[in-house]
């Protein structure tokens, strides 16, 4: 069985300039924009005591993606945000002032017209930008990798997205999404991998990310908790681990909690990246095989490389039975846990957390992270069953 790797971030520090992108500011107008959706409510972070008991800790939460805008992911808080921000630029305004009663109305129309949103995706980021698309009258072209599922193909195609299956990698879609989108009158490129020249979106999108990061910390304070001691949050290219660490780092500046950041072992760009200690960037090449299709990203995203280098404590490196444990104990909680149903890309938290407290050949990692009976944990599941045959049989066999 494949190993679980981890490494101290010891990275050299920058100036942070990239921690203002998740200013509290920011996020609180991304906030605002998507409250201002009918289809808008919080998704419940489940309390899961039992489980915490069982791994002695003192609490552990999960924020639960599989409500957002019913569409099973958190991803569209990102695509949508991005959208009004280059909306707003567009019509010379402040994104303060877009909201989705603005945005589906006659006037807009007329003031703006169409533009044709482009994006790659494995497909939680595509169905949410094809959503935002429809729903603000707005156009959606989505270019998915090869090895991508007919579920979320079909779930992409349903929003009226030109959607198709490439026959490469999720990072070669990128830049085929890019040039198309170049190459198309009123084409905007959607996506949250940043690079030289292309951040002001996955900087929007980032902000976007930032409202289910501020639900939750509303909703640890409510249940009577002033701040989580440690976030397992995972990672593809990076955006919602810089994200998460970066609203948290604005919001606890003098205590930030101590931050995990997950990868799959087939695309640990970040974790190799930490392990070679120089502060460069590392790419994985390749097919990326992996059934963590949302983490299935070869190249990092640059604003948040530069947020997690300067406030991330460790990088993890995870190979697919990790999530599949993570899939199944939240599947079947503990007697008395509500139960969440977390996907492939959204319970590898929870797999590694109680791989940490149980197991002993990670006593170390546990060491190095302080966590005991004290702790208390907040998981993010980012997406539910959005491949339903294949989360039926991991959950339901034994194969992974």
């Amino acid at each position: 069985m494949e190993q679980i790797k981890w490494t101290a971030n010891h990275m050299p520090k920058t100036q942070d300039a990239h921690l203002s992108v998740m200013a509290l500011k920011h996020v609180s107008k991304a906030q605002a924009f998507h409250r201002s959706f009918p289809q808008y409510s919080q998704t419940p972070l489940a309390r899961l005591n039992g489980m915490a008991g069982e791994l002695g800790l003192k609490g552990v939460f999960v924020k639960d993606e599989s409500y957002r805008f019913g569409l099973n992911a958190f991803k569209v808080l990102g695509g949508s945000f991005a959208m009004a921000g280059y909306i707003a630029q567009a019509l010379g305004r402040d994104v303060g002032e877009m909201s989705y009663a603005y945005l589906t109305s006659q006037a807009f129309r007329e003031e703006f017209g169409q533009a044709t949103f482009f994006t790659a995706t494995d497909g939680n980021h595509g169905r949410g930008v094809a959503w935002a698309a429809n729903r603000l009258c707005q156009k959606s072209v989505v270019l998915m990798p090869k090895g991508s599922a007919k579920a979320r193909f079909d779930n992409i195609a349903r929003e009226g997205a030109q959607v198709s299956i490439e026959p490469v990698n999720y990072d070669e879609c990128v830049r085929r999404a890019n040039a198309l989108a170049q190459q198309t009158e009123h084409g905007v490129m959607v996506q949250d991998t940043a690079w030289e020249g292309y951040e002001e979106i996955p900087g929007w999108i980032m902000q976007g990310y930032g409202t289910m990061a501020a639900e939750a910390a509303g909703q640890l304070k409510a249940a009577g908790l002033e701040r989580p001691t440690h976030i397992f949050i995972q990672a593809g290219v990076g955006s919602l681990a810089g994200a998460v660490q970066g609203y948290f780092a604005n919001l606890f500046p003098d205590c930030c909690p101590t931050t995990v950041v997950i990868e799959a072992q087939a695309a640990d760009c970040l974790y190799r990246s930490a392990q070679a200690a120089d502060g460069e960037i590392r790419i994985v090449q390749g097919d990326l095989q992996t059934m963590m299709a949302g983490l299935a990203c070869g190249e990092p995203n640059t604003i948040s490389f530069d947020i997690l280098k300067n406030h991330a404590a460790f990088f993890v490196s995870c190979p697919d039975w990790v999530s599949a444990l993570g899939m199944r104990m939240l599947g079947a909680p503990v007697k008395g846990d509500p139960q969440v149903i977390s996907g492939e890309s959204g319970a590898v938290g929870m797999g590694l957390l109680a791989c940490v407290m149980k197991k002993p050949e990670y006593r170390p990692l546990k060491q190095a992270l302080g966590l005991d009976e004290t702790s208390a944990v907040l998981l993010f599941s980012t997406e539910g069953d959005t491949d339903p045959e294949h989360y039926r049989a991991v959950v339901w066999g034994a194969d992974t």
